[in-house]
């Protein structure tokens, strides 16, 4: 059972993203709990506007709005890339960086040319962090917040193509790997198939302790 103070979370619940790269992250990250995930875009649920100035806020954000317009517990997640040389950019306008076309390429070539003109060459100057908001909200407005963040360096050219958005120019602290190298299990599969390394997953990890029983 949860820990006292937490609600548990069961049956069914809107995974509040229009994202299929994230989408398919939390659809995994749930499956060994019997959460059965409808996404709000295949609802047709509408993309509230993000105007948070956090990665928490704007989590809270998506997932009220979906809990109110379905009716079901809806779970968010608001996570971006936070570059220490770009003071904490792109950060939480991580995907506009990408542009109306959703471009990470073009995103990439963005930080990259901003490390550039601050003459970042060195690992130590490229320090990078990946964080992750997730966040519960039932329709009767009970909501639970969790957060996540695995730190690292940011390699040029880009290396890898899984994963998605910034994952292959982030090379986390241990290995020799990008994200966009590693598979998915490599890189949010949780104990005791995997360790739990991503932002998202270490998020997950805590929720899951908190709300969710394992099947």
């Amino acid at each position: 059972m949860p820990p006292l103070g937490h609600r548990q979370l069961m049956g069914r619940l809107v995974i509040a993203t229009h994202n299929p790269g994230k989408l398919r992250e939390m659809r995994e990250l749930l499956a060994p709990y019997g959460i059965d995930a409808a996404s709000a875009g295949a609802l047709a649920l509408p993309e509230p506007e993000e105007t948070g100035a956090t990665f928490r806020a704007n989590a809270r954000i998506k997932a009220a709005a979906a809990a109110q317009a379905s009716s079901l517990p809806a779970f968010a997640d608001d996570s971006g890339l936070a570059v220490a040389a770009l003071g904490g950019e792109p950060g939480i306008h991580s995907a506009r960086w990408a542009g109306p076309d959703k471009d990470f390429n073009l995103a990439m070539e963005r930080v990259e040319a901003q490390l550039r003109e601050r003459n970042a060459s060195a690992p130590d100057e490229r320090r990078a962090a990946f964080v992750s908001a997730l966040c519960v909200v039932w329709p009767d407005g009970h909501a639970e917040e969790f957060e996540g963040r695995v730190e690292g360096t940011l390699v040029w050219p880009p290396r890898g193509d899984k994963g998605f958005g910034y994952d292959p120019m982030f090379l986390p602290d241990g290995y020799c790997r990008t994200f966009g190298e590693m598979s998915a299990e490599e890189k949010h599969g949780l104990p005791p198939r995997g360790q739990g390394l991503s932002h998202r997953a270490r998020a997950f990890l805590k929720l899951a302790e908190a709300c969710l029983d394992r099947r």
